[in-house]
């Protein structure tokens, strides 16, 4: 019974007129409205005026807002528990399968990283080097906190809208990343050990085979030079049998300040084309204080602080030839001789330009540095001995009586010795020599 009377009274509210109590005034615009009450049963009347009317259509309205408010407020959440259902699955499903591959690789002979077999339900795209590995697991990781930090805002515009946002959907989240994030230090340091127990290995083996090798040119050294020395200090040859940038001789000594200078070699190459440089000295600032090449199809040079003279030698027939060069800085006067002939004569190259000390003299090497950098295209190829310098220019007789070997004259400043010449790479050696009795027996021949 209390049923009916609500809905009746809500009826009489809604239609705004009628009378339900005997005698009440329902003429418009009296100002009064009717409010619902419950009375005992008996009772005559159930609506008492209380006061004046409201608009009936703007309260319609009012209410009609409201309600469409909530239904929008209620589909935006529902779609948003969705979306954050979802994510979770996603991110769930990417932290198993990223449990499951860190178990699911291994090392080859090789060294490089692959997966196993037997466990081929992986992220689809693990790299097979370590390194990768890692790189797509801190991505991985990265990417799982933007999601986390998108879920965060989430939260906080769910807040500020006045819903709630599941905290246990948020622990597991944290929960989750934290294990990766313990996976993927471990994996980092495993990898980190390995890889220098790796490098430690290959050190070792690499030192252990110079070793080896240095041990067996030193040992084949002294079975050629007969287990001794050589029977004088400056009988002895440099070899340099290779076309290469790290084969060549050092001299240990440098040179003076020098306003003249004669410079004297034999030498013996078939090498082509040209035969490269057998002599080079350079000092800082300048690589080519002093450079006897021959390059290509050029003809042999002779190079003074860079300033370049051709010189009328040939010597590319595989036989033991004696060479000499004169300068002078006064005019810059240059003399060129073969087996004691003088061969050609000029002035201007560097003149009243003294010759710089204290630089690196390499045998079988151009410099672009000082005692480095070298060219391999310009190395020298074949046999090299007696190189001597003096500061001062020698007379044509003195040449020639060392080509003829009628007698040997030493450098006064860097002279041929044994100890005094440095040997570099393998396959460079230095050979016992009997000079003129070897060119005595190519001149016969």
């Amino acid at each position: 019974m209390l049923f009916i009377l609500r809905l009746l009274c809500f009826y009489a509210l809604g239609l705004g007129y009628g009378k339900l109590v005997r005698g009440q005034d329902d003429t418009p615009g009296t100002g009064t409205r009717l409010l619902c009450r419950v009375i005992p049963v008996g009772a005559d009347t159930c609506l008492v005026p209380v006061g004046p009317e409201p608009n009936a259509a703007a309260q319609e309205e009012e209410l009609r807002n409201t309600v469409m408010q909530l239904r929008e407020t209620i589909l935006q959440q529902k779609e948003n528990i969705v979306n954050q259902l979802g994510t979770i699955n996603e991110l769930t499903a990417k932290l198993s399968l990223c449990e499951s591959a860190s178990d699911g690789g291994k090392y080859d002979n090789d060294g490089s990283w692959s997966k196993s077999k037997d466990n081929q339900n992986t992220m689809g795209d693990l790299p097979r080097d370590p390194n990768d590995t890692i790189d797509n697991l801190g991505k991985t990781m990265q990417s799982l906190k933007d999601r986390l930090e998108n879920l965060e805002q989430q939260q906080q515009r769910a807040n500020t809208s006045g819903t709630s946002f599941p905290s246990e959907l948020r622990d597991l989240l944290q929960s989750r990343l934290g294990d990766l994030e313990k996976q993927l230090l471990s994996k980092v340091n495993n990898l980190e050990e390995e890889k220098s127990l790796l490098y430690n290995e290959t050190a070792a083996h690499r030192q252990k085979t110079e070793s080896t090798l240095n041990s067996l040119l030193t040992r084949i050294n002294e079975l050629e030079k007969g287990g001794g020395g050589f029977k004088s200090p400056e009988q002895f040859k440099l070899v340099l049998p290779l076309r290469t940038n790290y084969l060549y001789g050092r001299m240990t000594k440098s040179l003076p300040e020098m306003y003249a200078f004669t410079l004297c070699m034999w030498l013996r190459s078939s090498a082509g084309p040209g035969i490269g440089t057998p002599f080079s000295y350079g000092v800082p600032g300048q690589a080519n204080e002093i450079v006897l090449i021959e390059w290509g199809n050029n003809p042999i040079e002779l190079l003074i602080n860079d300033k370049v003279a051709q010189l009328p030698l040939s010597v590319r027939d595989g036989r033991w030839h004696h060479i000499c060069i004169t300068w002078t800085t006064r005019d810059g006067l240059w003399e060129a001789y073969q087996d004691g002939q003088r061969l050609g004569a000029g002035d201007n190259l560097a003149p009243w330009h003294p010759i710089k000390p204290g630089g690196a003299i390499i045998l079988g090497q151009e410099q672009d540095i000082v005692g480095g950098r070298f060219d391999a295209t310009q190395a020298f190829v074949g046999e090299l001995s007696q190189v001597n310098i003096w500061d001062n220019v020698l007379k044509p007789s003195d040449i020639l009586t060392m080509a003829n070997c009628s007698s040997y004259t030493p450098g006064n400043v860097v002279s041929w010795l044994d100890s005094d010449v440095e040997v570099f790479g393998g396959g460079a050696a230095k050979l016992p020599l009997e000079l003129c009795q070897d060119r005595l027996s190519e001149t016969e021949s």
